[in-house]
């Protein structure tokens, strides 16, 4: 921590001002999958997000996971110096090295944490282990050079979506999270990139989808939508009945998929965001909470976003949408979360190990 001292001559002619102003810098690195990142957060505004991605997994239609701990290795030290670098500070100021310690890829995260600990020892600084879901609901409090900071207020809800996990969470503050409901089988961007990649659609496979559904019909096909009781989702059937839905039109014709891609895609998008969003209206009224928050890759997905500005004006949500750069997996959540930790002292043991799968 750097204490800085301003003091000022020109309205205390007889005193000397002194102000003593506690900064904190936070060096986040995220590594939990196949994006290698790193950031700079200074008393919770941005510096520096560097992020490199992993093309190599586009040829096999998903993420290998050898491959992608090996790219981390390559990619971990241009990054974390392009975003010192461009933070525009020295790396001995440096207060704490926050990491992502899971859930996620285990040969992936053993890199992050690898380098977090050898970077930490040798800055002799303290290191802040991450929780990677409780950093995307941590993404809505990054605060941005010359941009509108305008969080969420404690108690939100959070619908957390990404390629695996869907769950509705309940924020009551930084550091206390509750999943009111969650996927029982498969989540929603699992789902998009596996029909996807039976459509024969690159990977990823999402992006695609949202991209193509824009000039498709999204009531051209029905597809199942599952019947689960309470707050928690599915998404296996959905799979299942698209599957079928194309088997049985391929018989056929060999070209259905082909002339109908576009209202395929709008059919599929529009069938999980009308899930998503049912359970969504439906933890509203039982907790009574109107702040609400999405996050997760999903939460790029244009009919999600459309979906929230629907449901803020028809029912009075006040809704928080992030910046597309934070709803991949990015490290500048990481170092806002690393932030909040830092402030309360806790910090991670070096003996800690990374693990692949854990709830908030």
């Amino acid at each position: 921590m750097h204490i800085i001292a301003a003091y000022s001559m020109q309205y205390e002619p007889f005193h000397r001002l002194i102000e003593y102003i506690m900064s904190i810098t936070i060096l986040g690195i995220e590594s939990s999958c196949d994006d290698t990142s790193s950031a700079i957060i200074r008393d919770g505004l941005l510096l520096s997000n560097v992020i490199a991605g992993q093309a190599v997994h586009e040829a096999y239609g998903g993420v290998v996971p050898e491959l992608a701990s090996r790219a981390h290795q390559q990619n971990i030290v241009p990054v974390v110096s392009e975003a010192i670098r461009r933070a525009g500070i020295d790396k001995r100021e440096i207060d704490a090295i926050a990491f992502t310690r899971g859930p996620g890829l285990m040969g992936s995260l053993l890199v992050g944490t690898s380098f977090a600990k050898g970077l930490a020892t040798a800055l002799n600084v303290p290191m802040l282990d991450v929780n990677h879901l409780q950093a995307h609901v941590l993404a809505h409090f990054i605060r941005q050079p010359d941009s509108e900071y305008n969080p969420p207020r404690y108690p939100f809800l959070c619908l957390l979506v990404s390629g695996g996990n869907s769950q509705i969470i309940k924020v009551s503050s930084y550091n206390k999270m509750e999943v009111i409901g969650q996927t029982i089988d498969d989540a929603a961007g699992e789902a998009f990139d596996k029909c996807a990649k039976v459509m024969g659609l690159p990977y990823p496979g999402g992006p695609v989808i949202d991209r193509l559904a824009k000039d498709g019909n999204p009531r051209a096909f029905t597809l199942s939508r599952p019947h689960i009781p309470g707050l928690d989702y599915s998404f296996s059937g959905l799979k299942t009945s698209f599957l079928y839905l194309l088997r049985d039109q391929l018989k056929n014709d060999a070209d259905f998929i082909e002339k109908n891609k576009c209202d395929l895609c709008a059919s599929l998008q529009s069938t999980i965001v009308a899930i998503l969003m049912d359970k969504l209206y439906k933890a509203v009224k039982q907790t009574g909470i109107k702040e609400v928050a999405v996050a997760g890759g999903v939460s790029a997905n244009s009919a999600v976003r459309a979906a929230f500005e629907e449901y803020a004006s028809k029912y009075g949500w006040a809704i928080h949408l992030p910046r597309l750069s934070f709803t991949t997996d990015n490290a500048a959540m990481v170092a806002i979360t690393g932030y909040y930790k830092y402030q309360d002292k806790d910090f991670c043991d070096m003996g800690k190990a990374p693990f692949a799968r854990v709830e908030l």
